[in-house]
């Protein structure tokens, strides 16, 4: 575990990493973060579908097997008269 403490950045190692960002990216920088945040957004809509479908093919399969088999045997059962 103490390896591990070791090797963690400090404020010194993290304000070098930001000041040589601006340097290389400057103007670049707020471009990237917005394709970044927009690349995020549509990732948190993809799971997002992908939930709703789920759910829903749960809830088409949890309804079916409810209604499924007393169903079938009703339509089965001959009429007296």
């Amino acid at each position: 575990m103490d390896l591990f403490l070791g090797w963690m950045f400090g404020p010194l190692e993290i304000t070098l990493v930001v000041l040589a960002s601006l340097l290389l990216f400057g103007r670049r920088l707020p471009e990237i973060a917005r394709s970044l945040g927009k690349g995020i957004t549509e990732f948190r809509k993809g799971v997002k579908d992908v939930g709703n479908e789920v759910d829903k093919a749960a809830e088409v399969s949890n309804t079916s097997a409810d209604a499924g088999p007393s169903a079938d045997v009703d339509k089965e059962k001959p009429s007296e008269g």
